[in-house]
C-alpha cells in the first residue's frame, strides 16, 4: 500500500513558477514508477509527466514540454513548473503504479493522491 500527499499548489501569475511535491509513504515507494496528471474544470484528466524507479523520465505532454520537469528523491516526487500559463490551471494529481517502468495512461496507476490546486492568473 502506498499513500500519496501532494503539496505546493497555489495561485501564481502567468510566467511564474511553482514546485509541486508528492510525499509517499509505504514500503513499496522505492519500487514504484510515479506520474503527474492534471484535470482542469470540465475536462478529462490528462497526463503531464512520469518517472521510472530508476529515474528515467517519460516524454512530457506537449503542452508542458520545455517548461515542466519531473524528478524524484527519497520518498518524494517533484514537478517543477516554470513559465506558467493560465491554461495550466488545474488540479494536479500524483500517482504511483506497481512496477518499475513509467506509464502515461491513468488506468495504469494504482494509487492516487488527493490533488493540489494550481491557479495561474493572466
Amino acid at each position: 500500500q502506498v499513500q500519496l500527499v501532494e503539496s505546493g499548489g497555489g495561485l501564481v501569475q502567468a510566467g511564474g513558477s511553482l514546485r509541486l511535491s508528492c510525499a509517499a509513504s509505504g514500503r513499496t515507494f522505492s519500487s514504484n514508477a510515479m506520474g503527474w496528471f492534471r484535470q482542469a474544470p470540465g475536462k478529462e484528466r490528462e497526463f503531464v509527466a512520469a518517472i521510472s524507479r530508476s529515474g528515467s523520465t517519460s516524454p512530457y505532454a506537449d503542452s508542458v514540454k520545455g517548461r515542466f520537469t519531473i524528478s524524484r528523491a527519497k520518498n518524494t516526487v517533484y514537478l517543477q513548473m516554470n513559465s506558467l500559463k493560465p491554461e495550466d490551471t488545474a488540479i494536479y494529481y500524483c500517482a504511483a503504479r506497481v512496477g518499475y517502468v513509467y506509464a502515461t495512461r491513468a488506468q495504469e496507476y494504482d494509487y492516487w493522491g488527493q490533488g493540489t490546486q494550481v491557479t495561474v492568473s493572466s
